[in-house]
């Protein structure tokens, strides 16, 4: 049975406190991106900070760096290799350095994924969130050369190819299982799941949501928590319930046709109203 998430469980949860330096507030690398979705990393490294993050990192393919800098300011961008060559130093210290990894906004071809991901697990990395073309490599992937720390992002198709079936009546039962299979906690549609069989189950948030780059709006928001030192089941839920929140926010406001980079500031709005 689920436990369900309201405004006073997180409160009775709390967050971590944000200390006095960005470096306290949690460090982040998001890894992904290609020259059809360029835009995907910036929405998921913006999710971060606007949770709480302090730094955060892009890693993306050549091709793409020079642009994303001034596109996000704020951020450091790093360099991916081709295929599965080897990581530089830069990018090996800033995902070693990491208190949370990122890895799939953006991505769109399953070989170039695998090999980032592959060469991304070879770093001494903490923790761990997979979103998006990760997760169709994943049922294929060694689980044992990744971080103990996994979070996966799903939506119901990629829960499917996690599955590897149909979702059936019992969503709540398809999330544990999907947990126990990867011993990872797993955010799906407003159900979190971790692989000891523990649920919660929240409100998913409005049709508004379905908007092209929500999704990697949501995992940033994740990712960004599970920076600041959450344990993962917690880094989820409060991840998921404010993306849906803020959703909400904006439907009451403007109604349905607001866009993902909307989003982004309303998260940092519901943080603080939490």
């Amino acid at each position: 049975m689920s436990e369900p998430v309201t405004l006073q469980l997180l409160r009775e949860w709390g967050l971590p406190d944000a200390g006095g330096s960005k470096k306290s507030r949690g460090q982040v690398v998001v890894v992904g991106g290609s020259p059809r979705s360029p835009g995907a990393v910036l929405l998921s490294a913006e999710a971060t900070l606007r949770v709480g993050a302090g730094r955060v990192g892009l890693a993306v393919p050549a091709a793409l760096a020079p642009s994303l800098g001034p596109a996000m300011p704020e951020a450091g961008v790093y360099e991916l290799p081709t295929g599965s060559g080897p990581l530089d130093d830069a990018l090996r210290s800033g995902l070693e350095s990491a208190d949370a990894v990122l890895l799939g906004p953006g991505f769109d071809d399953p070989d170039a994924t695998r090999a980032a991901l592959q060469t991304v697990a070879g770093a001494d990395i903490d923790r761990l969130v997979l979103d998006a073309f990760a997760l169709g490599i994943l049922p294929s992937f060694d689980r044992g050369i990744l971080p103990s720390d996994l979070l996966i992002n799903a939506n119901e198709e990629e829960a499917e190819l996690l599955l590897e079936r149909d979702l059936s009546a019992d969503r709540e039962a398809d999330i544990v299982e999907i947990a126990r299979r990867y011993d990872a906690v797993v955010h799906c549609f407003g159900t979190v799941a971790h692989p000891d069989g523990r649920c919660w189950q929240a409100e998913p948030g409005g049709s508004g949501l379905g908007t092209a780059g929500s999704g990697d709006v949501l995992s940033g928001a994740i990712t960004g928590f599970a920076a600041l030192g959450m344990e993962p089941e917690r880094a989820a839920v409060w991840g998921g319930w404010t993306h849906a929140r803020a959703g909400d926010r904006l439907t009451e406001r403007v109604g349905v046709g607001f866009l993902a980079r909307d989003l982004l500031p309303e998260l940092t709005a519901v943080v603080h109203e939490s």
